[in-house]
């Protein structure tokens, strides 16, 4: 699936519609999962490079997601929500 177009910037009208548009455009990303989602717990008894590397691409996915949302802003809302930890909280 091709991904939509990304929508403009939010300019506090019709935040639904914005919202729902930018998360749409997310999920033909695939990423719409950070927005619900914690980082995984890994299982016990594996090894350093694979706890590495599900760690990492998790926080690396959600790096996208935060950020890709955070573009969506006009910079006066950027401002107040860039200091956000994770998608999930943003």
């Amino acid at each position: 699936m091709a991904p939509a177009k990304k929508p403009g910037k939010f300019a506090s009208i019709d935040f639904k519609r914005w919202q729902q548009k930018l998360f749409f455009y997310l999920a033909t990303l695939c990423l719409q999962k950070f927005t619900s989602e914690d980082a995984p717990e890994v299982p016990k008894g594996t090894s350093y490079k694979e706890h590495f590397m599900i760690v990492e691409a998790w926080k690396h996915s959600d790096f996208l997601w935060r950020n890709y949302i955070l573009s969506g802003l006009q910079d006066d809302l950027y401002n107040v929500y860039s200091g956000t930890k994770t998608s999930k909280e943003l």
